[in-house]
């Protein structure tokens, strides 16, 4: 308890530094800097002295769109990031990293842990973004959201280093869980998962999440008529980076992916599979 007190003082702290708008020349001091130390391409976004805050630079949008495949059956990476591993989800465990497994119950928390058992031998992914990516996502192919979680947690930093070494990072971390279905009505799960300095994981539809809050409790969102996300459409971002894992039911989604290997938003990185009849 004393240690999720504190990391989570240490980013709600950072978080108002970061949050708060300096005078225009100290700003740009501020966010050029921040820039010079992660090596932040800044070639699609705007210059980085026109940001008013470090959370807005973090948080950049796009300045155009980025080509995706429009075949509905193409998976698009949801965001920049590392591929930490993937795989298939075997005897209830996926891996945030080789040799570090974790239960994907325990993942997913107790609102959706009875699914769980309906993802055996299925395809996972996780996808790390560090400080130096862009920190938005987006959806990776069509979804219709059933119901959204927010489970509290500590707040470890999300590195390789810790990856390799803290067995069940992502369960003992701050998360937010999203339950969704595909095109042809095939479970999938997209749990964002939270990160020291990570002051916030927005849900652009679900204003009633707030990460990185006095909330001690889980709460669950379940929605009568589902929420549709079409492939690339963004649904939040990260304030600082962190971990995206999808977790899917068998024979519904084949990986084109390599672990440790960098992708991008919009990038073709596997397929839905054709669906039974």
């Amino acid at each position: 308890m004393a240690r999720r007190a504190f990391t989570s003082a240490l980013s709600s702290l950072f978080g108002r530094f970061a949050g708060h708008s300096f005078p225009r020349p100290v700003q740009r001091v501020i966010n050029g800097a921040y820039v010079k130390a992660m090596g932040l391409e800044m070639g699609e976004f705007r210059e980085a002295r026109s940001y008013p805050s470090l959370n807005a630079l973090f948080t950049r949008a796009l300045e155009a769109k980025r080509r995706m495949d429009p075949d509905p059956s193409v998976v698009v990476s949801p965001c920049d990031a590392k591929i930490s591993d993937f795989g298939t989800i075997e005897k209830g465990q996926a891996y945030q990293i080789k040799g570090m497994p974790y239960d994907t119950a325990a993942l997913l928390g107790k609102a959706w842990a009875s699914e769980a058992s309906g993802l055996e031998g299925g395809a996972y992914a996780n996808f790390y973004l560090s400080p130096r990516d862009y920190h938005r996502y987006h959806a990776p192919f069509d979804l219709r959201i059933e119901g959204v979680s927010h489970i509290p947690g500590k707040l470890y930093p999300v590195n390789m280093p810790l990856l390799r070494n803290k067995l069940n990072l992502f369960i003992e971390n701050e998360r937010v869980v999203l339950a969704a279905r595909d095109r042809s009505g095939r479970r999938h799960f997209l749990v964002l998962v939270g990160a020291l300095n990570v002051g916030k994981m927005v849900v652009s539809f679900e204003e009633r999440i707030h990460t990185n809050s006095t909330a001690r409790e889980p709460v669950t969102y379940r929605y009568e008529e589902a929420k549709s996300l079409q492939k690339g459409e963004l649904f939040g971002w990260f304030e600082m980076g962190s971990t995206i894992v999808i977790l899917s039911e068998p024979r519904s989604l084949t990986w084109d992916l390599q672990i440790g290997q960098k992708v991008r938003f919009a990038q073709s990185i596997g397929r839905l599979e054709e669906a039974e009849s």
